[in-house]
C-alpha cells in the first residue's frame, strides 16, 4: 500500500514538524499551505511536495486533493492541522473574525475529510488526525471563536470515527497545550512566563512531540484507537 499523507498548514510550525516526521516514517507528504510562499519554497527545496490550498474553501480542498492524488497517489493519511487566531473579547469581536476562524479551523476539517474519506472507504484503510487545542477543552479568555472551533473538532472527530470504524479508518484528535512555535513566540515575555508557570512540566512543548503522536496514530500500532482525544499539554488542566 502506498504511504501518502496530507498535512494542512504543513510548511511551518507544528505542521512542518508533522510533515518532517511523516517523511521520516516513509510517507510521501503533501504539505498544504495558504499564502506563505517562502515557507512553501523552503519545504520544496528539502524535497517535499507543497501545494497551495485555501482550506476554508470547499472547492479549493476538493481540487487540491485531486492534484495531490494525481502527483503522489491515493491519500491514506490526512492531518487537519491548519489554524489561525483572530483573538478578541466577544463584545468587541467583528463578525469577520468569527467566520474566518471557524472556516479555517473547523470547516476545513469537513472539507478536507470529505475530499479523502470516500477513497479511504473504498480501499478499506485510512487515518484522519485532527489537531485541536487545550483551549478547545477548557476555553480561553478572548478566544470564543478559536475555542469554539477547536471544541467543534472534538465532536467532529467522535462522530466521524463512528461512521468509519467498520471501514478500516480511524479518526482521532490531538489537543496540544502551549507549544514552541512562531505563534507563541509573539506572546509578550511576561505573559509567556505566567503561562509556563501553569504547566506542571515547567516548560512548553516542542513541535516534534506533537509530530511523534501523529506518527503513532498514523501507524498500524494505533489501529484499535479511534474517536479518541490525546492531550499533550505537560499536565496543564487549570484555567
Amino acid at each position: 500500500m502506498s504511504k501518502v499523507a496530507i498535512v494542512t498548514g504543513g510548511t511551518r510550525g507544528i505542521g512542518l514538524a508533522i510533515s518532517q516526521g511523516l517523511i521520516a516514517d516513509g510517507y510521501k507528504v503533501a504539505a498544504a499551505y495558504r499564502s506563505d510562499e517562502e515557507s512553501a519554497q523552503k519545504f520544496r527545496d528539502l524535497g517535499g511536495y507543497a501545494i497551495q490550498i485555501d482550506v476554508s474553501d470547499f472547492t479549493s480542498c476538493q481540487d487540491g486533493v485531486t492534484k495531490i492524488e494525481e502527483a503522489l497517489g491515493p491519500v491514506n493519511v490526512l492531518v487537519n492541522n491548519a489554524g489561525i487566531t483572530r483573538d478578541g473579547v466577544l463584545h468587541k469581536m467583528e463578525e469577520d473574525a468569527w467566520h474566518a476562524v471557524i472556516a479555517t479551523n473547523l470547516t476545513s476539517c469537513f472539507s478536507m475529510s470529505r475530499a479523502v474519506v470516500g477513497g479511504m472507504r473504498e480501499r478499506g484503510f485510512g487515518r484522519i488526525i485532527n489537531i485541536s487545542s487545550i483551549n478547545g477543552e477548557k476555553g480561553q479568555f478572548g478566544q470564543t471563536n478559536y475555542a469554539a472551533a477547536k471544541a467543534g473538532i472534538l465532536g467532529f472527530t467522535k462522530a466521524l470515527a463512528l461512521e468509519t470504524a467498520t471501514k478500516g479508518i480511524t479518526v482521532n484528535a490531538i489537543c496540544p497545550g502551549y507549544i514552541e512555535t512562531d505563534m507563541t513566540s509573539n506572546i509578550k515575555p511576561e505573559i509567556l512566563e505566567s503561562i509556563v508557570k501553569l504547566i506542571p512540566a515547567g516548560r512548553m512543548g516542542k513541535p516534534e512531540e506533537i509530530a511523534s503522536l501523529v506518527g503513532f496514530l498514523a501507524s498500524d500500532k494505533a489501529s484499535f484507537i479511534t474517536g479518541a482525544t490525546l492531550d499533550a499539554n505537560g499536565g496543564q488542566y487549570m484555567a
